[in-house]
């Protein structure tokens, strides 16, 4: 078994719904290791995002505690959570948020360029990770002139410039089509092998779950099983 990269432990988070509280997770733990592909999988409303944000520090939760790369994240300031993520994590959305007004090239490499990187080095190593992902005569073309799935290939791109440990993926297929969602996930498995990267995908795409390593199945805020596959 390879080395666990992050470990949760009893997870609980509410909100505040006017009067009502909603226990939207209940107490989860899991590990999951280094290189694997899990997925969350659940129907909506179940908490998996919520663990996703908790888990990687954009949401603050009640209780319990959870290790990223051997670092308690419950134990960080603001500051500490948002430069751990630059460094560490990287995204894939279902709404692929892509910045509008820049060029493919230029969105893939905003990531460098937040961190420090000069911007012909970081333009360069963006370019690499268009030819990556077969888009490379895309370089200068907006999201708006892009298709579905070739919005969602930048946006990996992007999430995978910076050589991140981590790659989270929330709903990453379930507004593209069957054939762009199986391009989409071969492509995420294939990429994040190639560097080394541990992958989180959140869905409830079963078109997609043969990718998994292993599964994660989620239900009214808790896991209630966990599948290798």
């Amino acid at each position: 078994m390879s080395d666990v990269i992050i470990s949760c432990k009893d997870i609980v988070k509410t909100f505040n719904s006017g009067e009502a509280e909603v226990k939207a997770l209940q107490g989860i733990t899991l590990d999951v290791y280094e290189h694997e592909l899990l997925m969350l999988v659940g129907p909506s409303g179940c908490g998996k995002t919520t663990f996703v944000s908790a888990l990687t520090a954009l949401l603050s939760f009640d209780s319990g505690s959870c290790k990223i790369l051997g670092k308690e994240i419950t134990t960080m300031s603001d500051e500490e959570k948002t430069s751990f993520r630059g460094e560490n994590i990287g995204f894939v959305f279902q709404s692929f948020n892509l910045l509008p007004s820049l060029t493919a090239l230029e969105n893939i490499a905003l990531p460098l360029t937040i961190a420090g990187v000069k911007r012909a080095k970081a333009l360069a190593q963006a370019r690499e990770m268009l030819k990556a992902v077969e888009l490379e005569e895309k370089a200068d073309t907006k999201p708006n002139n892009l298709s579905g799935g070739q919005q969602q290939r930048v946006a990996i791109a992007r999430a995978l410039v910076h050589a991140p440990k981590i790659v989270i993926c929330d709903e990453p297929t379930s507004s593209l089509d069957h054939k762009s969602g199986q391009v989409v996930m071969e492509l995420l498995k294939k990429m994040t092998k190639e560097k080394g990267a541990t992958m989180i995908v959140v869905t409830h795409d079963s078109r997609v779950y043969k990718y998994a390593d292993r599964m994660a199945h989620m239900e009214d805020g808790k896991i209630i099983k966990v599948e290798v596959l």
